[in-house]
């Protein structure tokens, strides 16, 4: 019991500390949920995604909605929330399940959710901002028409195995840009005063 309290105090330090916060602080595990997923999600390849070429489709990804220097964190956090919601969503169907492993998929579910949680309370913290609600319904509504051409492209393709493992491709590299946009704010967070 006395370890247990020792290591909440311990956590509880270090995160009302000069590096950590308590409050919508981008902490560093936004950025790790964000890498664990990417690294299950590695780990589900069931096909080569060479062997898939031919299915390759642009979806479109909302650029727009994270380029710029000049981005809001509530604009990054939106669109990640978004991501991570839809990509969740995208991952609890039947048909999911039926392509890839359940054991790894059911881990990648629960990261999602874990990183789902944190965004969430982020952004009900950001959100009390007339320009955070509209910057949040402007990137959920592009991040939504982006994994709706996703859906729309499995539904047509019949759910293949090629199909799912372009999707896999997509979700990763789609996490990739916003994980190396929520590193970019946590590093500025660190340097500002």
């Amino acid at each position: 019991m006395a370890l247990l309290l020792c290591l909440l105090m311990t956590l509880v330090v270090l995160n009302c500390g000069p590096g950590g916060s308590l409050g919508c602080q981008l902490s560093q595990s936004h950025v790790l949920d964000s890498m664990q997923n990417m690294r299950l999600l590695g780990q589900m390849r069931r096909l080569s995604p060479l062997s898939c070429l031919k299915d390759r489709r642009d979806f479109r990804f909302p650029w727009q909605q994270v380029d710029g220097s000049q981005l809001q964190k509530v604009r990054v956090m939106s669109v990640q929330h978004e991501m991570v919601q839809q990509a969740f969503h995208l991952l609890l169907s039947e048909r999911a399940s039926a392509a890839w492993d359940k054991t790894l998929l059911d881990h990648v579910r629960t990261g999602l959710h874990q990183q789902l949680e944190h965004l969430d309370s982020c952004l009900v913290q950001l959100g009390t901002q007339e320009d955070s609600a509209q910057s949040y319904l402007s990137a959920s509504l592009q991040m939504k028409r982006y994994f709706q051409r996703i859906r729309l492209y499995l539904k047509e393709k019949k759910y293949s195995a090629c199909a799912w493992e372009v999707v896999r491709v997509e979700i990763m590299r789609s996490f990739t840009l916003s994980t190396t946009l929520l590193a970019r704010f946590k590093e500025e967070e660190l340097g500002s005063p």
